[in-house]
């Protein structure tokens, strides 16, 4: 099964919230950000970071299920 999703920030392939730039999911400013992972990892510190900061407070860490 195939899904999709639409940004509400994207209007004809620019972003409207971070300075009509091109849209590019995970760019800084991005909502995505630091919220989920992306195939292209140079978009990924953000990701990283806010889970090392969550390992350092103590939350417990989100298992993937697999052994």
């Amino acid at each position: 099964m195939a899904g999709s999703w639409g940004c509400p920030h994207e209007v004809d392939d620019r972003c409207s919230k971070v300075n009509n730039l091109p849209c590019n999911p995970g760019m800084k400013g991005c909502e995505l950000a630091g919220r989920f992972r992306f195939a292209d990892e140079s978009k990924n510190e953000r990701y990283w970071e806010k889970k090392a900061r969550e390992q350092a407070a103590g939350k417990p860490k989100i298992s993937s299920g697999t052994s």
